[in-house]
């Protein structure tokens, strides 16, 4: 089965443009599956050695998609990760990975994003019925846990959220509220598209690291920051920017440290987890890297949770959760977990991860001894 799987998907998905490469062990396709104007992006990753006894379905973050988020650095990743551990690996990139900003409406919210997965998810486990889980990171977590709160199969066997959280409490859950109203604001203006613009950054610090960026350095704004001082602010210090998401990290992206010294050539930087180089490879491997606002929205109003806009049903959720925050990314907020026990569930785990940033799970040189065994316990 490893080795026509791939293509028993493509078929009963109607896939297009399959893409096949392989490697030692193992065999990847990507194809598109066309729909909604604009296709989806589907990859299979699968052992070739043995017959997988599960199916993984990946879920990736926003302005993400699989090559990006789980499947680089293509030696060393997430997807190979559970694909030793026995899994059909299935990617499921968001529409909008493959699309324009023209493309982007007022409807991509997270709805939308869960009609696409779950069209996928239900194609594959009718033709290999085998048992499965949802691997989600960041945006990709909560629609992970949003798919299982709604999943009446007896299929589901785990949800991994890794780096997300449930509904905030006190001020953050206010502030949260906030960001959704502006980010309904914003959609009503016909303004549909949130672009982060981190291809653009981190191809600037690595083709021309000493040159002068366009934004104002703090120290003295009349000054700019490097090209390789503003990545690595941004990847480091991303809760201090400017923005109506920025906020919801305890940090940054990644973990690090950042010094301002006499003039921006003179700063002092360092990534801790993850290398900049392979930023810079995750970055170059996105599409678009677009992300709809109706989309941020919802995980806003997931967030707030004051019975306005988009909500999980936590007492839904019914298979195993395995849940892993990063101190410095998403940080300590355990109430969607608690929400999930308080509605009978009782095999629900959740822990933090010391050190870590939101993206150094995925992409951090230790994480594969340090976090990705927390992913798949026995």
């Amino acid at each position: 089965m490893p080795r026509d799987a791939a293509r028993r998907i493509a078929e009963v998905l109607g896939g297009r443009d399959t893409r096949v490469e392989a490697g030692d062990g193992w065999a990847h396709s990507r194809f598109t599956v066309p729909g909604r104007g604009v296709p989806l992006g589907v990859d299979v990753v699968a052992d070739t050695r043995r017959a997988p006894t599960g199916i993984a379905f990946l879920l990736p973050g926003g302005g993400l998609g699989f090559a990006a988020n789980f499947f680089t650095p293509r030696a060393r990743n997430l997807a190979h990760h559970l694909r030793g551990a026995g899994q059909l690996v299935v990617g499921i990139s968001p529409r909008e990975d493959l699309a324009s900003a023209a493309d982007i409406t007022a409807d991509w919210g997270l709805a939308a994003h869960a009609r696409d997965a779950r069209s996928v998810i239900d194609a594959v486990t009718g033709v290999l019925p085998l048992p499965h889980q949802f691997v989600g990171h960041s945006a990709g977590a909560v629609l992970a846990l949003d798919l299982a709160s709604k999943d009446t199969s007896h299929g589901l066997r785990r949800v991994v959220a890794l780096d997300t959280t449930g509904p905030y409490t006190g001020g953050l859950a206010v502030r949260a509220a906030r960001s959704r109203t502006a980010l309904q604001r914003l959609i009503d203006q016909g303004m549909y598209v949130n672009d982060p613009g981190l291809k653009g950054l981190l191809a600037r610090a690595v083709a021309d690291p000493g040159g002068a960026s366009a934004a104002p350095w703090p120290v003295d704004p009349a000054a700019r920051f490097t090209n390789a001082g503003l990545a690595h602010f941004a990847l480091i210090r991303t809760a201090s920017l400017p923005g109506l998401t920025n906020w919801i990290y305890r940090q940054g992206f990644s973990a690090g440290t950042y010094g301002f010294g006499a003039a921006p050539a003179e700063d002092r930087f360092a990534l801790g987890r993850t290398p900049l180089q392979v930023w810079a490879e995750t970055t170059a491997a996105l599409g678009s890297g677009l992300v709809p606002n109706a989309l941020l929205r919802d995980l806003m109003s997931v967030w707030a949770a004051d019975g306005t806009g988009y909500a999980i049903d936590w007492a839904g959720i019914r298979a195993e959760v395995v849940w892993v925050n990063m101190e410095l990314g998403r940080g300590d907020h355990p109430r969607g977990a608690e929400l999930i026990r308080a509605g009978g569930n009782g095999r629900v785990g959740f822990r933090v991860v010391a050190g870590y940033g939101h993206g150094d799970p995925v992409w951090g040189a230790t994480a594969a001894a340090d976090v990705w065994p927390l992913l798949t316990p026995a």
